[in-house]
C-alpha cells in the first residue's frame, strides 16, 4: 500500500485553539473522502530531540498512486489546506509504497 506521512510544526505564535482546529481538520478528512483506506495521528512524544520543530504526524494509506493524486486535489483536502493557512513552521510529506 501507499504511505501518504505528513508532518507539521506550528509557529509559535499559533494558540492551543487554533492548532486544535488543524487537527480536527484533517482528522474530518478519512470520513470526506474514501479513498483514504487508513489513518492515524498522534503528537510527538520522543525524548531524542531530533524532531526539527515537527509536532504533528498524520499517517494516511491509499491503495494506488491515483487515489492519492485524487486526494490532493480533492475539495476537501483543499479546504483543510485554507484551515491550515499560515499556521504552520514547518511542513513535511513523505510518500512510500510499503515493502
Amino acid at each position: 500500500v501507499l504511505r501518504h506521512v505528513v508532518m507539521f510544526g506550528f509557529k509559535p505564535e499559533v494558540s492551543a485553539q487554533q492548532i486544535k482546529e488543524v487537527e480536527d481538520a484533517f482528522c474530518a478528512l478519512p470520513s470526506q473522502i474514501d479513498l483514504i483506506k487508513g489513518y492515524e495521528w498522534g503528537t510527538d512524544c520522543s525524548p531524542e530531540g531530533l524532531q526539527q520543530g515537527l509536532t504533528h504526524c498524520f499517517f494516511l494509506t491509499f491503495h494506488s498512486d491515483a487515489d492519492r493524486n485524487a486526494y490532493l486535489v480533492h475539495p476537501a483536502h483543499k479546504a483543510f489546506g485554507k484551515v491550515l493557512g499560515d499556521k504552520a513552521s514547518a511542513v513535511t510529506v513523505v510518500d512510500y509504497w510499503t515493502k
